[in-house]
C-alpha cells in the first residue's frame, strides 16, 4: 500500500510532462504551417525606373594613334661623327642642325675644285677680249667654257656632298631618344633619334562594312584614353576606299588636336563616331540586370497580392522576373530592345537573391544616382 500512492503521482507527472511536450510540438507544427504558407520574410532592396531617353548615335571602336608628321632621322651619306647638336627629347625647328659628320676630305677636295674653277673663269673671261679681236678661234672658246661650266659643276657637287652629311630636323617637333656618339661611324641610313611633331595626332581605327553608309568626311569623333580623365574632340579625315577581305571592316582616320600633347604615338584609346541621328531608347540602370547562361533579366516590382479577405501591407511588395535583350550601354545605363517598358519599376540592388514572386520591402535611402557619363570624384 505504501508504494500505490508514489506510484499515481509518478504516473501523473509522467502524464503532465507528456502533455505539456504534444502541446509544444503541435504548437511548433502549427508555426511550421503558418510560415510555409507565409514564405520567407521580405528581402530589403533598391528600385529605381526605366526611363525613355534620348541618345546620339554613336559607332564604338578601338585606335591606334599615330603622329600627323612622324620620321626617323638618318643619314645619307656614311662618314665619322663629328659634333652632335641636340639632346633626346629636345623641342627643334625647322632646319635646325642635329648632327654633322666628319667633311675635312670633302673640304679638301672642295677647296681644290675652287682653285680649279678660279682659274677657269680667269681664262674664259681673258679668251672672250681675244676673240672679239679675232686673236682666237671660236673652237678655242667653246673649250674654255666647257672647262668653266665642268669646274662650276664639280665645285657644285662637293658641296652638295658636304650639305649631305649635315643631318637637319626636317620639321619642327619633338625629337626621341638619342641613337648617336660621337666618333662613332654611320652607314647611310643608320637611325639617329626620331621627330614627331605631336601638335594634332591621328587615329586610326576600322568599323564593319555594315557602317560604311553612315561614315561621312567631317563627322565628330570622341577620343578617350583608357582611365583618362578628359575626351578630345576631332572630325573624320581620312575613310578608306576599300573594304579588307580578311576581316570586312573599313580602316577610318580621325584628326585630333593635342595641343597639351597627351596622345603619344602607338598609344590606343576608345573612339566614339558621333553620328547625327538621334533616337528615343528605353534606357535602364544596369545594375539591375541578372545575367545567365539562358538570358538577361530583370525583377520588376508589383502591388503584392493578398490572400482573398486579407488586407496586404503596403510596404510589402512582390517582383515578377521578366527576360530582356539588351542593346548598347553608355555610362551606368543600359538599352533595353525588348522586355521593359518606360516608368515600369525594377530592383536595381539586392537582385542576386530574389526569385520570382519574392516579396521585398523598397529602401532607397542610400542608392546612388545613376548618370549616362558618370565620373569618379577621386580620380
Amino acid at each position: 500500500m505504501r508504494y500505490i500512492l508514489p506510484t499515481f503521482a509518478l504516473l501523473a507527472l509522467i502524464g503532465s510532462l507528456a502533455g505539456i511536450k504534444v502541446a509544444q510540438i503541435s504548437s511548433l507544427i502549427e508555426a511550421g504551417k503558418a510560415f510555409a504558407k507565409s514564405g520567407p520574410p521580405p528581402e530589403s532592396v533598391s528600385t529605381d525606373f526605366a526611363r525613355e531617353l534620348t541618345w546620339e548615335g554613336t559607332l564604338s571602336a578601338v585606335g591606334t594613334i599615330s603622329a600627323v608628321r612622324g620620321v626617323a632621322i638618318s643619314n645619307e651619306s656614311p662618314g665619322v661623327v663629328k659634333r652632335i647638336l641636340f639632346e633626346s627629347g629636345q623641342v627643334t625647328r625647322p632646319g635646325q642642325v642635329l648632327v654633322e659628320l666628319d667633311t675635312s676630305v670633302e673640304r679638301a677636295q672642295l677647296a681644290s675644285a675652287q682653285a680649279r674653277r678660279k682659274l677657269a673663269e680667269s681664262t674664259a673671261t681673258r679668251n672672250r677680249s681675244l676673240l672679239a679681236s679675232g686673236a682666237l678661234t671660236q673652237s678655242q672658246m667653246d673649250t674654255d667654257e666647257s672647262a668653266l661650266e665642268g669646274a662650276t659643276a664639280e665645285v657644285a657637287g662637293l658641296e652638295a656632298q658636304i650639305a649631305r652629311k649635315t643631318v637637319r630636323a626636317p620639321f619642327a617637333g619633338k625629337l626621341g631618344i638619342r641613337n648617336v656618339n660621337l666618333g662613332q661611324y654611320l652607314s647611310p641610313g643608320t637611325t639617329l633619334t626620331t621627330l614627331e611633331s605631336l601638335d594634332s595626332v591621328y587615329v586610326d581605327f576600322a568599323l564593319p562594312q555594315q557602317a560604311l553608309g553612315s561614315l561621312t568626311m567631317g563627322l565628330p569623333v570622341r577620343l578617350t584614353l583608357e582611365g583618362g580623365k578628359s575626351e578630345r574632340t576631332g572630325v573624320i579625315a581620312a575613310i578608306d576606299p576599300s573594304v579588307d577581305p580578311a576581316t570586312r571592316n573599313i580602316k577610318v582616320r580621325a584628326s585630333v588636336p593635342n595641343d597639351h600633347q597627351e596622345y603619344r604615338p602607338g598609344m590606343f584609346a576608345s573612339v566614339s563616331v558621333v553620328l547625327p541621328k538621334h533616337e528615343p531608347i528605353i534606357a535602364l540602370p544596369s545594375t539591375g540586370v541578372v545575367h545567365a547562361p539562358y538570358g538577361d533579366s530583370v525583377f520588376l516590382v508589383e502591388p503584392l497580392k493578398a490572400e482573398p479577405g486579407a488586407t496586404p501591407d503596403p510596404k510589402i511588395k512582390q517582383v515578377r522576373q521578366q527576360f530582356v535583350r539588351l542593346g548598347e550601354e553608355r555610362g551606368d545605363f543600359v538599352a533595353v530592345l525588348d522586355g521593359v517598358k518606360a516608368g515600369q519599376e525594377l530592383v536595381v540592388a539586392g537582385a542576386f537573391k530574389l526569385r520570382n514572386g519574392a516579396h521585398v520591402v523598397v529602401n532607397n535611402k542610400n542608392k546612388p544616382e545613376p548618370s549616362v557619363s558618370p565620373r569618379v570624384e577621386n580620380h
